[in-house]
């Protein structure tokens, strides 16, 4: 006789079965997140071993620089001028007590300068930020606390009330600060006219050679900016030394070194800046009731306006003007009489000279565009002539060629260089531009440097 389970027995069968169900279930579930919990490890593991692997790579990288003899380091240097804000990113490498060697540059411009934000300092952020990612792209991150970063005004802040020119710097070092590199208290300010041309004589020795040879000839440098012109050079006659009027000697301490230099900057006579003074403008303000300034360095039949640190000029050529270079000399020796020391010893110095030295005689074809080029000092007047005569007959690129020949071929003389001395005109020494930025660059570093070893 078949035996009919009791009751008991039949409860129990059908609580076990759905328990069952749910222990097998916790379990798999269980099993299924332990399981993506390995799996979830070892890939951040992986991951971690791999970007452990690339870190390390760049650290042998780096390590590996080291071990060769060569330290790698940075600096960046804003070039803040009267026409435009530059940045330079300079990347060295140095063997230990050796001078530093330049193996890259990174540059880029922005327009307008930075005293065109005089009147709302705010709107000079984006620019300045603009060029710091410049930098920030072209600087490995592990260098970038040890970078220092620095800018330099020139001219265009010089010209500027002090108020405003100090609204300016505190907002850049705002920006500065609040970026990954090594901001001092001192990386924001105006050069002045002395340290600019010195330190564009530290450039342009530096990619000569000049100064990696102790005893080769050193080569003197021409800068003719917007506001303001320097000449430096290392005199080696002792009448220089003596007959120098005050200011226009100074000390260089650089890499264990001393240069006693001759370098004084013209405020006011560069290029835009005498433009104005030859139109008969006075800087910064604009002409009495829009009056209209005539000069007999424009062509007699131009009329047109001309901006110049943020005024307008209503400017127009001198009726019956018989002989236009003559005139035009005239006006400009009246500008120039008095205003430049001239030095006989520049005549035995090699000179190189850039900026709108170079532009001018790029313009009129004295020497390659690209390229640039050597030429005399007699071949700017020659031009000055060509271009006076035919200013009217020949379509010019600008109504100024006239003017700014003529200027740039007196100005020379009155530093006096004969008409035959040679002069090298170029904007770049091995791809690498011919500004002050890089020698400012070596020689905060070179500063720094010393600082740290007197702290040590």
């Amino acid at each position: 006789m078949r035996k009919i389970p009791s009751n008991g027995n039949l409860k129990m069968t059908k609580v076990a079965y759905p328990l069952g169900l749910l222990v097998s279930l916790f379990i798999y579930v269980a099993y299924i997140k332990w399981h993506w919990a390995s799996a979830t490890q070892a890939f951040f593991s992986i991951t971690e071993v791999a970007t452990g692997a690339r870190r390390g790579q760049q650290a042998r990288t780096a390590l590996g620089t080291a071990a060769r003899g060569h330290e790698v380091f940075y600096g960046i240097m804003f070039d803040a001028g009267s026409t435009g804000t530059r940045v330079h990113v300079f990347q060295f490498t140095r063997q230990p007590r050796g001078t530093p060697t330049l193996t890259h540059e990174t540059f880029k411009a922005l327009k307008p300068g930075l005293s065109a934000y005089a009147d709302d300092v705010e709107k000079s952020t984006p620019g300045i930020q603009e060029l710091l990612d410049v930098a920030k792209q072209d600087i490995p991150f592990d260098f970038w606390k040890a970078t220092p970063l620095v800018l330099k005004a020139t001219a265009g802040l010089r010209l500027l009330p002090g108020e405003k020119a100090q609204k300016l710097l505190e907002k850049v070092k705002e920006v500065f600060k609040a970026s990954p590199f090594l901001v001092g208290d001192d990386c924001v300010s105006i050069m002045n006219g002395t340290d600019e041309g010195v330190s564009a004589w530290i450039t342009i020795n530096f990619l000569t050679g000049s100064l990696e040879t102790p005893g080769r000839s050193s080569v003197g440098m021409l800068d003719l900016g917007g506001g303001s012109t320097q000449i430096t050079f290392l005199p080696r006659v002792e009448g220089t030394l003596h007959t120098s009027p005050p200011g226009h000697l100074t000390s260089l301490q650089m890499f264990n070194r001393t240069y006693k230099l001759y370098s004084y900057s013209y405020l006011g006579l560069g290029l835009m800046s005498a433009r104005l003074a030859i139109l008969g403008g006075v800087e910064g303000t604009p002409a009495a009731d829009g009056k209209e300034l005539v000069s007999p360095c424009l062509s007699p039949s131009f009329k047109g306006e001309w901006e110049h640190a943020e005024i307008t000029y209503r400017i127009s050529g001198q009726k019956a003007a018989v002989n236009l270079h003559e005139l035009c000399a005239s006006r400009v020796s009246e500008i120039l009489r008095n205003q430049v020391h001239r030095v006989a010893e520049v005549k035995d110095v090699d000179f190189y000279a850039f900026s709108y030295y170079y532009d001018l005689a790029a313009n009129v074809g004295l020497i390659d565009a690209e390229k640039g080029g050597s030429l005399i000092v007699g071949d700017f007047e020659i031009a000055a002539k060509y271009v006076c005569r035919t200013v009217e007959t020949q379509p010019q690129s600008s109504p100024f060629l006239c003017m700014d020949l003529t200027y740039v071929s007196l100005l020379l003389r009155e530093f006096g260089f004969p008409g035959n001395k040679v002069l090298k005109l170029t904007r770049k020494i091995d791809n690498v531009e011919t500004s002050w930025a890089l020698g400012a660059t070596f020689h905060y570093i070179d500063s720094l440097n010393s600082r740290k070893s007197r702290a040590s």
